[in-house]
């Protein structure tokens, strides 16, 4: 006689499956509330424990949004929910070299391809955007908060010049994901003032419509801010 292997589910598993079903098929639209916790208990056949702990996964994965005291509202995934969702994963990765080069490696490949873009496609009012984003960068040398809250915000400024939503939500991700490795480059003096020459590099090829010296120009100051930061890990000088 043939043997089959049955898969033992979670109760709470199997109510994320519908209502997520129910949500993705428009039953339960954006800005909808769900029902009460005591209606999904019977809907389901399930104990409180079983509702809320589906709940609180569907809150995870941006599809409700939980208040004390009213029902689940349902919304819209955004780009930024779905990533910050990744921000456990991320730090398990980053914990390693492995993981800190593979990182990198991605983060290269987002940065020079956004310094890309911006040099061929820019208009005036995204130069400005970075002019001003550069002036503010400069204006806090020698004050590492400040620098690294302007650093973060020159290379948001290049991630919204496409006007895709996704691009500012993986910058802002990876800027916290980053928040270890630039408070480590800054402790190391005069780095503060190396990365601003790199983003007046940056900008100025972005002006002049160059996408290769405008990738390269990236390129070089991401390969030198984490080098800075292996050294340092590793106990040496940069």
């Amino acid at each position: 006689m043939a043997r089959y292997q049955i898969e033992r589910r979670k109760l709470s598993d199997q109510v994320i499956q519908q209502l997520e079903q129910d949500i993705v098929s428009a039953h339960f639209k954006p800005g909808d509330r769900l029902p009460s916790e005591r209606a999904l208990m019977e809907q389901f056949g399930v104990g409180r424990p079983t509702i809320r702990e589906a709940l609180f996964s569907l809150e995870k994965m941006g599809l409700v949004a939980l208040a004390s005291g009213s029902r689940a509202r349902v919304i819209r995934p955004t780009p930024a929910v779905v990533l910050d969702g990744l921000s456990g994963v991320m730090g398990h990765l980053l914990s390693n070299a492995d993981g800190q080069r593979h990182f990198q490696h991605a983060r290269a490949m987002f940065e020079t391809a956004m310094a890309r873009h911006a040099a061929l496609h820019a208009q005036a009012a995204d130069i400005h955007a970075l002019r001003g984003a550069l002036a503010d960068n400069a204006a806090t040398l020698g004050n590492d908060a400040e620098f690294k809250r302007t650093d973060i915000a020159f290379h948001g400024v290049l991630a919204a010049i496409p006007g895709n939503p996704v691009y500012p939500a993986v910058h802002d991700a990876m800027a916290q994901w980053l928040d270890d490795r630039r408070a480590v480059a800054l402790e190391q003096p005069g780095q503060d003032r190396i990365a601003l020459i790199a983003h007046e590099r940056i900008v100025e090829t972005i002006e002049h419509g160059d996408p290769e010296a405008a990738d390269a120009a990236m390129r070089d100051h991401l390969d030198q801010h984490y080098g800075v930061y292996r050294r340092m890990r590793a106990g040496g000088k940069p």
